[in-house]
Protein backbone atom coordinates (compact mmCIF):
# COMPACT_ATOMS: atom_id res chain seq x y z
CA UNK A 1 0.00 0.00 0.00
CA UNK A 2 0.93 3.35 -1.16
CA UNK A 3 2.11 6.01 1.14
CA UNK A 4 -0.45 8.94 0.66
CA UNK A 5 0.82 11.71 -1.11
CA UNK A 6 2.28 14.85 1.08
CA UNK A 7 0.34 17.52 2.12
CA UNK A 8 1.36 20.98 -0.22
CA UNK A 9 1.41 24.11 2.31
CA UNK A 10 -0.56 26.57 1.29
CA UNK A 11 1.32 29.58 -1.04
CA UNK A 12 0.31 33.27 -1.11
CA UNK A 13 -0.62 32.31 -5.12
CA UNK A 14 -3.24 30.14 -3.26
CA UNK A 15 -4.19 33.11 -1.07
CA UNK A 16 -4.30 35.72 -3.83
CA UNK A 17 -6.65 33.66 -5.78
CA UNK A 18 -9.00 33.05 -2.77
CA UNK A 19 -10.54 36.52 -3.54
CA UNK A 20 -14.52 36.47 -3.44
CA UNK A 21 -14.02 33.35 -2.48
CA UNK A 22 -14.74 31.30 0.63
CA UNK A 23 -13.51 33.52 3.65
CA UNK A 24 -10.27 32.86 4.89
CA UNK A 25 -9.06 31.63 8.00
CA UNK A 26 -6.86 33.28 10.56
CA UNK A 27 -5.04 32.95 13.38
CA UNK A 28 -1.60 34.10 15.56
CA UNK A 29 0.81 31.11 16.69
CA UNK A 30 3.91 31.53 18.48
CA UNK A 31 4.79 28.02 19.49
CA UNK A 32 5.00 24.42 18.01
CA UNK A 33 2.22 23.09 20.32
CA UNK A 34 -0.04 26.03 19.19
CA UNK A 35 0.80 26.00 15.63
CA UNK A 36 0.02 22.30 15.48
CA UNK A 37 -3.44 23.21 17.20
CA UNK A 38 -4.50 25.93 14.70
CA UNK A 39 -2.96 24.27 11.17
CA UNK A 40 -5.18 21.98 10.24
CA UNK A 41 -8.13 24.79 10.81
CA UNK A 42 -6.43 27.79 9.05
CA UNK A 43 -5.31 28.98 5.82
CA UNK A 44 -2.72 31.34 6.98
CA UNK A 45 -0.96 31.32 10.53
CA UNK A 46 0.66 34.61 11.65
CA UNK A 47 3.36 34.81 13.83
CA UNK A 48 2.51 38.11 14.64
CA UNK A 49 4.71 41.15 16.49
CA UNK A 50 2.05 40.55 19.16
CA UNK A 51 4.07 38.02 20.67
CA UNK A 52 6.25 40.94 22.59
CA UNK A 53 2.72 41.56 24.47
CA UNK A 54 1.41 37.90 24.66
CA UNK A 55 4.28 35.91 25.72
CA UNK A 56 6.84 38.41 26.68
CA UNK A 57 5.12 40.94 28.73
CA UNK A 58 6.02 43.75 26.77
CA UNK A 59 3.55 46.99 26.99
CA UNK A 60 3.19 47.32 22.96
CA UNK A 61 4.99 45.52 20.09
CA UNK A 62 7.75 48.32 19.73
CA UNK A 63 10.31 46.09 21.86
CA UNK A 64 10.07 43.08 19.81
CA UNK A 65 13.37 42.13 18.10
CA UNK A 66 14.34 39.84 14.83
CA UNK A 67 16.06 37.65 16.73
CA UNK A 68 12.23 37.57 18.71
CA UNK A 69 10.62 36.64 14.76
CA UNK A 70 12.84 33.78 14.08
CA UNK A 71 12.66 32.15 17.70
CA UNK A 72 9.12 31.91 17.33
CA UNK A 73 8.88 32.21 13.36
CA UNK A 74 10.95 28.24 12.95
CA UNK A 75 9.08 27.27 16.01
CA UNK A 76 5.66 27.75 14.25
CA UNK A 77 7.24 26.11 11.65
CA UNK A 78 7.95 22.74 13.25
CA UNK A 79 4.08 22.88 13.68
CA UNK A 80 3.03 23.84 10.29
CA UNK A 81 1.77 21.54 7.47
CA UNK A 82 -0.54 22.66 5.21
CA UNK A 83 -1.53 26.69 6.65
CA UNK A 84 0.88 29.48 5.01
CA UNK A 85 2.97 30.99 7.65
CA UNK A 86 3.92 34.26 7.87
CA UNK A 87 5.87 36.16 9.75
CA UNK A 88 5.86 40.00 10.95
CA UNK A 89 8.52 42.04 10.73
CA UNK A 90 9.33 43.75 13.31
CA UNK A 91 9.52 47.65 13.83
CA UNK A 92 12.27 49.11 13.07
CA UNK A 93 13.66 46.65 10.62
CA UNK A 94 12.10 47.85 7.06
CA UNK A 95 11.32 51.43 7.34
CA UNK A 96 14.90 52.88 7.04
CA UNK A 97 14.81 51.86 3.42
CA UNK A 98 13.53 49.27 0.64
CA UNK A 99 17.25 47.67 0.82
CA UNK A 100 16.84 46.80 4.48
CA UNK A 101 13.31 45.66 4.08
CA UNK A 102 14.76 43.33 1.54
CA UNK A 103 17.68 41.79 3.47
CA UNK A 104 15.63 41.39 6.82
CA UNK A 105 12.73 40.09 5.07
CA UNK A 106 14.96 38.00 3.49
CA UNK A 107 16.95 36.82 6.61
CA UNK A 108 13.32 35.73 8.14
CA UNK A 109 12.35 33.71 5.16
CA UNK A 110 15.65 32.30 5.23
CA UNK A 111 15.70 31.50 8.94
CA UNK A 112 12.38 30.50 9.29
CA UNK A 113 11.48 28.71 6.24
CA UNK A 114 8.38 30.44 5.87
CA UNK A 115 6.90 31.31 2.43
CA UNK A 116 6.08 35.59 3.29
CA UNK A 117 5.84 38.36 5.43
CA UNK A 118 3.80 41.18 6.47
CA UNK A 119 4.83 45.06 6.99
CA UNK A 120 2.43 47.43 8.31
CA UNK A 121 1.79 50.77 6.76
CA UNK A 122 0.11 52.28 3.23
CA UNK A 123 1.21 54.87 0.63
CA UNK A 124 4.59 55.81 2.22
CA UNK A 125 5.22 51.71 2.09
CA UNK A 126 4.16 50.85 -1.15
CA UNK A 127 7.77 52.05 -2.69
CA UNK A 128 9.15 49.17 -0.21
CA UNK A 129 6.19 46.43 -0.91
CA UNK A 130 7.17 46.64 -4.80
CA UNK A 131 10.46 46.65 -3.96
CA UNK A 132 10.08 43.25 -1.85
CA UNK A 133 7.88 41.86 -4.71
CA UNK A 134 10.07 42.37 -7.33
CA UNK A 135 12.60 40.83 -5.68
CA UNK A 136 10.53 37.77 -4.90
CA UNK A 137 9.57 38.33 -1.30
CA UNK A 138 5.98 37.93 -0.94
CA UNK A 139 3.91 40.74 0.97
CA UNK A 140 1.10 41.01 3.13
CA UNK A 141 -0.19 44.56 3.92
CA UNK A 142 -1.66 45.91 6.80
CA UNK A 143 -3.13 49.33 7.25
CA UNK A 144 -5.49 50.95 9.75
CA UNK A 145 -4.76 50.58 13.48
CA UNK A 146 -0.86 49.98 12.49
CA UNK A 147 0.40 48.95 16.32
CA UNK A 148 3.43 49.85 15.70
CA UNK A 149 2.72 53.15 14.71
CA UNK A 150 0.75 53.82 17.57
CA UNK A 151 2.22 56.69 19.14
CA UNK A 152 1.67 58.68 16.25
CA UNK A 153 -2.01 57.47 16.09
CA UNK A 154 -2.72 58.79 19.68
CA UNK A 155 -3.34 55.13 20.69
CA UNK A 156 -5.45 52.30 19.10
CA UNK A 157 -8.37 54.11 18.20
CA UNK A 158 -10.63 52.73 15.48
CA UNK A 159 -9.02 54.17 11.92
CA UNK A 160 -11.17 55.77 9.23
CA UNK A 161 -13.84 57.62 10.40
CA UNK A 162 -14.58 60.77 9.10
CA UNK A 163 -11.63 62.50 7.53
CA UNK A 164 -9.53 60.01 7.72
CA UNK A 165 -11.25 57.38 5.13
CA UNK A 166 -9.77 58.92 2.18
CA UNK A 167 -6.55 58.49 3.74
CA UNK A 168 -7.21 54.74 4.44
CA UNK A 169 -8.95 53.75 1.10
CA UNK A 170 -5.57 55.23 -0.33
CA UNK A 171 -3.51 52.99 1.40
CA UNK A 172 -5.65 50.12 0.63
CA UNK A 173 -5.23 51.02 -2.85
CA UNK A 174 -1.63 51.68 -2.71
CA UNK A 175 -0.53 48.21 -1.42
CA UNK A 176 -2.73 46.28 -3.57
CA UNK A 177 -1.01 48.20 -6.69
CA UNK A 178 2.38 47.77 -5.14
CA UNK A 179 1.95 43.72 -5.04
CA UNK A 180 0.81 42.86 -2.08
CA UNK A 181 -1.58 39.19 -2.32
CA UNK A 182 -3.67 40.51 0.98
CA UNK A 183 -4.25 43.37 2.57
CA UNK A 184 -5.06 43.05 7.11
CA UNK A 185 -7.63 45.84 7.77
CA UNK A 186 -7.03 46.84 11.60
CA UNK A 187 -9.76 48.26 13.68
CA UNK A 188 -11.62 49.89 10.56
CA UNK A 189 -15.42 51.00 10.28
CA UNK A 190 -17.81 48.02 8.86
CA UNK A 191 -19.06 50.41 6.22
CA UNK A 192 -15.41 51.82 5.04
CA UNK A 193 -13.96 47.55 5.61
CA UNK A 194 -16.74 46.67 3.05
CA UNK A 195 -16.16 49.14 0.48
CA UNK A 196 -12.72 48.48 0.39
CA UNK A 197 -13.13 44.63 0.48
CA UNK A 198 -15.20 45.01 -2.80
CA UNK A 199 -12.90 47.48 -4.70
CA UNK A 200 -9.38 45.78 -3.80
CA UNK A 201 -8.23 43.04 -6.44
CA UNK A 202 -6.55 41.62 -3.72
CA UNK A 203 -8.28 39.75 -0.40
CA UNK A 204 -8.84 41.46 2.75
CA UNK A 205 -8.04 39.63 6.45
CA UNK A 206 -10.16 41.75 8.77
CA UNK A 207 -9.34 42.27 12.94
CA UNK A 208 -12.07 44.82 14.29
CA UNK A 209 -13.32 45.36 10.56
CA UNK A 210 -16.07 43.71 8.70
CA UNK A 211 -17.75 40.11 7.74
CA UNK A 212 -17.52 41.63 4.05
CA UNK A 213 -13.83 41.18 4.54
CA UNK A 214 -12.43 38.01 2.06
CA UNK A 215 -11.05 36.53 5.59
CA UNK A 216 -10.95 37.12 9.70
CA UNK A 217 -7.85 37.21 11.84
CA UNK A 218 -7.57 36.96 15.80
CA UNK A 219 -5.36 36.40 18.34
CA UNK A 220 -5.53 32.72 19.24
CA UNK A 221 -5.19 33.57 22.95
CA UNK A 222 -7.86 36.15 23.06
CA UNK A 223 -9.95 34.06 21.01
CA UNK A 224 -9.06 31.17 23.62
CA UNK A 225 -10.05 33.92 26.45
CA UNK A 226 -6.28 32.80 27.98
CA UNK A 227 -6.46 36.20 29.30
CA UNK A 228 -9.36 37.25 31.98
CA UNK A 229 -9.23 40.57 32.14
CA UNK A 230 -8.53 41.48 28.30
CA UNK A 231 -11.92 41.97 26.36
CA UNK A 232 -11.58 43.86 23.26
CA UNK A 233 -14.83 44.37 21.11
CA UNK A 234 -13.67 42.70 18.00
CA UNK A 235 -12.62 39.76 19.95
CA UNK A 236 -15.33 36.72 20.03
CA UNK A 237 -14.04 34.56 22.83
CA UNK A 238 -14.58 30.57 22.01
CA UNK A 239 -13.88 29.31 24.94
CA UNK A 240 -12.55 30.43 28.69
CA UNK A 241 -9.19 28.51 29.10
CA UNK A 242 -8.03 31.18 31.24
CA UNK A 243 -10.77 30.83 33.73
CA UNK A 244 -10.42 26.74 33.40
CA UNK A 245 -6.31 27.24 33.59
CA UNK A 246 -6.69 29.11 37.06
CA UNK A 247 -9.05 26.93 38.54
CA UNK A 248 -6.74 24.12 37.55
CA UNK A 249 -3.86 25.60 38.76
CA UNK A 250 -6.14 26.40 42.60
CA UNK A 251 -7.05 22.56 42.35
CA UNK A 252 -3.43 21.84 42.20
CA UNK A 253 -2.19 23.93 44.89
CA UNK A 254 -4.55 22.44 47.26
CA UNK A 255 -3.48 19.64 46.67
CA UNK A 256 -0.11 19.96 47.30
CA UNK A 257 -0.49 21.72 50.38
CA UNK A 258 -2.93 19.06 51.87
CA UNK A 259 -0.26 16.35 51.01
CA UNK A 260 -3.21 14.43 48.38
CA UNK A 261 -0.86 14.56 45.31
CA UNK A 262 0.91 12.55 44.52
CA UNK A 263 -1.09 10.06 45.54
CA UNK A 264 0.24 6.33 45.46
CA UNK A 265 -0.56 5.71 41.42
CA UNK A 266 1.44 8.90 40.66
CA UNK A 267 4.60 7.17 42.61
CA UNK A 268 6.92 4.44 41.95
CA UNK A 269 7.29 1.94 44.20
CA UNK A 270 10.69 0.47 46.14
CA UNK A 271 10.84 -2.58 44.18
CA UNK A 272 8.86 -4.19 41.29
CA UNK A 273 6.62 -6.27 41.30
CA UNK A 274 7.22 -10.14 40.67
CA UNK A 275 5.60 -11.59 37.70
CA UNK A 276 3.43 -14.93 38.01
CA UNK A 277 5.23 -18.00 38.67
CA UNK A 278 3.86 -20.70 35.30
Amino acid sequence: MSAPPPVRPTLPTDILARKGGVPLVCLTAYTTPVSRLVDPHCDVVLVGDSLGMVLHGLPSTLGVTMEMMILHGQAVMRGNTSAMCVIDMPFGSYEESPQQAFRNAVRLMAETGAPSVKLEGGQHMAETIAFLTARGVPVMAHIGLTPQSVNTLGGYKVQGRDADRARVIADAQAVSGAGAFAVVLEKVPDGLARDIAGALPIPTIGIGASVACDGQILVVDDMLGLFTDFRPKFVKRYAELGHTADEAIAAYAADVRARVFPAAEHVFPDTLKKSPSK
